[in-house]
């Protein structure tokens, strides 16, 4: 895709979707943004997305508090790390987590914050408490606010994904409402040393139904293309990442794709740089069916996966990339 402006052509590795023509347009609007959102979503597996409605500043907040958190000694922020949440809330190390088809861990650390709902809540039993960090109280109260915009954008984008489907615009609402979606500050240190096999995140796909991603402090993503090429993802200022993760690929049997993608060590001159993302991970409820749906399966594409729930996928890849025991 090609983006024009008064000086030079730009290329772009994913195409370009501007969210206010389906939150604010009129009937010709959402009908293209539906098209073109699905058809990327078919073809690539990933979009940028101009108009998304979070809150810059808010971004920029979170950032700066997220950075400091990771800027904490290490005995600090391993008071935060929780062994039995499996990575779920709170600190997570370095070197923890891996991709499921390696064994070598990833050069990163993170820390995440998960759904917030009543003490009173049905759910209330399923979902650990969020971890506050005393030394840096803002970095909570940031996540908190963040977390509830991602579930917002994510919620449009849903509806859209849906009317693609040939499903009910509000498909979505009720699975992804109070879901098990997960906010994850990602600290990539520099490096020091020369570092083996392993890439700050070696290639994988994500789990969930969609990851919006808002963009890093510096690059290093790639996806992987049919002719098996990596080419990077260099989203400009003011845009989101998109793409979707397994849960939605199985739901649709394959239709829509969750394209693998991963984060390259940047050259040697600049391994003393560090580099902060920040994605969202949405989730539905744990008890959504991934049953293929109905209108995925033809004489000639029949079905590929067996049922499961939301929860026990999860649970299973967790296993596989080495947060749960």
């Amino acid at each position: 895709m090609f983006s024009n402006d008064s000086s030079m052509t730009t290329y772009r590795t994913i195409p370009v979707v501007d969210l206010s023509q389906f939150v604010c347009g009129n009937e010709e609007d959402r009908a293209n943004f539906v098209k073109k959102i699905g058809e990327s979503f078919h073809e690539i597996g990933f979009v940028a997305v101009q108009h998304h409605g979070i809150d810059p500043q808010l971004i920029d907040e979170f950032y700066s508090s997220a950075k400091a958190f990771f800027q904490l000694p290490e005995s600090t922020k391993r008071k935060y790390e929780i062994p039995d949440l499996a990575g779920q809330r709170g600190y997570t190390s370095f070197g923890k987590e891996h991709a499921k088809q390696s064994e070598v861990a990833d050069l990163k650390e993170f820390f995440q914050i998960g759904q917030y709902i009543d003490p009173d809540h049905p759910l209330k039993d399923q979902y650990p408490h969020n971890v506050d960090v005393e030394e840096n109280p803002e970095f909570s109260k940031l996540g908190k606010q963040l977390y509830q915009e991602f579930e917002k954008t994510g919620s449009h984008l849903l509806r859209a994904i849906a009317l693609f489907l040939g499903l009910d615009e509000h498909y979505f609402d009720d699975k992804i409402k109070d879901g098990n979606s997960i906010l994850r500050a990602i600290y990539y240190p520099p490096i020091t040393k020369e570092p083996h096999s392993a890439i700050r995140a070696e290639q994988h796909e994500d789990i969930n139904l969609i990851t919006l991603l808002v963009g890093a402090s510096a690059g290093g993503l790639q996806l992987l293309t049919k002719d098996d090429k990596w080419v990077p993802i260099m989203p400009e200022e003011g845009e989101i990442v998109i793409n979707v993760g397994d849960m939605l690929q199985r739901l649709t049997n394959n239709y829509l794709k969750s394209t693998t993608h991963r984060v390259v060590n940047p050259p040697k001159e600049i391994w003393h740089l560090p580099r902060l993302s920040i994605p969202f991970f949405l989730h539905p409820k744990s008890d959504m069916d991934l049953t293929c749906l109905e209108n995925c399966v033809t004489a000639d594409h029949l079905i590929h996966y067996e049922s499961i729930s939301a929860g026990a996928y999860l649970d299973e890849r967790l296993r596989e990339i080495g947060l749960k025991k």
